[in-house]
């Protein structure tokens, strides 16, 4: 049976709602609303291998007078990324007083070779894909995994390359990492966010 999973923003005015299937690795689609940097409404559609690893996204982006779309799909040695856009987000962005966005997609796809995992930002969804792959939740606490990601920005859908490190801290709990960012997770029994400092809250967990 497909989960719904709702979680609620704490470092912004936002919620995500996604129904996820495990019936073959993951096929999950979901929502997520946000207020910030100027307020948005994404869309996805994610599909893993029955290992969890990362075969496709497709994501739309739009807010007032602007809509991006990014798609990765991962071919035999690489990714193909195609992006879109409609309106102006940086003239939006610039109206709000905020830095521009940049582009949608990747300028050299090469880049997220050796990604096996995707990161869609602000997204608690997505630090399943690495734990159910890796089998992180039943490994001893101190267990570390450095990871190659490609990493899906909102609401610009511009695609970078990441490095992140999972390290177990026992049942129910893990610590990621990227660049000087951290944060202690904690996670149900098949290994979704329950809370995750400081950028969402699941619903009902209280």
């Amino acid at each position: 049976m497909p989960k719904s999973l709702l979680w609620t923003r704490i470092d912004t005015a936002g919620a995500e709602h996604a129904l996820v299937d495990e019936g073959q690795g993951l096929t999950a689609h979901g929502t997520q609303l946000a207020a910030d940097p100027v307020p948005y409404t994404c869309r996805y559609r994610l599909v893993t291998d029955p290992q969890w690893v990362s075969i496709r996204l497709e994501v739309e982006v739009e807010g007032a007078g602007w809509r991006r779309s990014v798609r990765l799909e991962r071919t035999t040695q690489r990714w193909r990324v195609t992006a879109a856009e409609q309106g102006d987000l940086d003239a939006v962005l610039a109206a709000a007083g905020r830095a521009p966005a940049g582009l949608p997609g990747v300028e050299d796809p090469d880049r997220l070779a050796d990604a096996l995992d995707l990161d869609l930002g602000g997204s608690p969804l997505f630090n399943t894909l690495p734990l159910r792959r890796l089998g992180l939740t039943s490994e001893p606490a101190g267990t570390s995994h450095r990871l190659s990601v490609a990493w899906v920005l909102l609401p610009s859908l511009t695609v970078l390359p990441a490095e992140q490190v999972y390290t177990a801290l026992g049942p129910h709990r893990f610590r990621y990492a990227s660049g000087s960012f951290a944060a202690e997770i904690d996670v149900d029994s098949d290994g979704y966010v329950l809370n995750y400092p400081g950028l969402a809250e699941r619903a009902g967990t209280r």
